[in-house]
């Protein structure tokens, strides 16, 4: 059985389910068209600080907040187009503003189509008219977000994309790596360091990028949980970004289309020429054993 259930509280919550494969995908449109849980076999995939979701004056820490229309930071927040300077902060609005639900689906699948169009207020901080629409699909035990970015504007539109999923975890050190790329970036210092499959748990914050990775495919293997989190993306994206913090119960596996300061740099930007639309898609699929 597929079904859409919705449960007023702080923040109207959609309840995707697929009874065959105990699978649950919870998404709240207003608070940044997020996903903040995705339960299968009674067991949760992700995490989410509850306090700071309850919290409208602050960032989501959990679930999968959406990055647009920049991953990460800009030196002192700021890019310039077309001579002028623009401010926007680390991770760009799209996962703080409200989106609108435009379609739900239970019929062969379950599905939810949520919508971001620009305003006045986008337009201050990204000078764009445009229209995302994302659609969160579960089917068994997979969860594909197919995410379709249309520019409004008489001009070319810039930007990267990218997802940030908290996956929650009791025991990092029983977290076992597949991920296509020899070499990372430390975020803190630009240094660079070759990866061994493995990361040191005992430092405070570990914030690493893998650039350039060869591969449509990753994977992060819990031991302790027996749980295997198998992640696929498209060509679109170029990196991918692990985040954790010491003595927190997640860890954080991003698909970014393109590094830090894209929009000052340029480097595996997205261009979308005017009344186009540009897709992709990102997967994960859990597997316990």
């Amino acid at each position: 059985m597929l079904a859409i259930a919705v449960k007023e509280q702080q923040y109207k919550t959609y309840i995707l389910s697929d009874l065959s494969s105990q699978s649950e995908l919870e998404v709240v449109p207003e608070r940044g068209g997020i996903i903040t849980r995705w339960r299968i076999q009674g067991q949760e995939i992700l995490y989410l600080d509850a306090e700071r979701f309850a919290d409208p004056n602050l960032s989501v820490r959990g679930g999968i907040p959406i990055l647009f229309p920049i991953c990460g930071n800009l030196p002192d927040n700021t890019y310039t187009h077309k001579e002028k300077q623009y401010t926007l902060k680390q991770h760009g609005f799209a996962r703080d503003l409200p989106w609108e639900v435009a379609n739900q689906v239970t019929q062969d699948q379950v599905s939810i189509t949520l919508v971001l169009e620009s305003d006045d207020v986008t337009r201050k901080v990204y000078p764009f008219d445009f229209k995302l629409s994302f659609t969160y699909q579960i089917r068994g035990n997979t969860l594909q977000i197919r995410q379709c970015y249309t520019n409004l504007s008489d001009e070319q539109m810039s930007f990267s994309t990218g997802l940030h999923p908290y996956f929650y975890t009791f025991d990092k050190t029983q977290l076992q790596f597949r991920i296509p790329a020899t070499e990372y970036q430390d975020q803190r210092n630009k240094t660079i360091h070759p990866f061994t499959g493995s990361f040191d748990f005992d430092t405070d914050e570990i914030d690493v990028a893998f650039r350039d990775v060869r591969s449509p495919f990753a994977s992060v293997t819990d031991t302790s949980r027996n749980l295997r989190l198998s992640l696929s993306y498209d060509e679109a994206y170029s990196t991918l970004v692990f985040w954790t913090v010491k003595g927190k119960d997640y860890y954080c596996l991003e698909p970014w289309s393109a590094p830090r300061n894209a929009l000052n740099t340029g480097e595996n930007l997205i261009h979308v020429e005017p009344e186009a639309t540009f897709e992709t898609l990102v997967s994960l699929t859990a597997s316990f054993f």
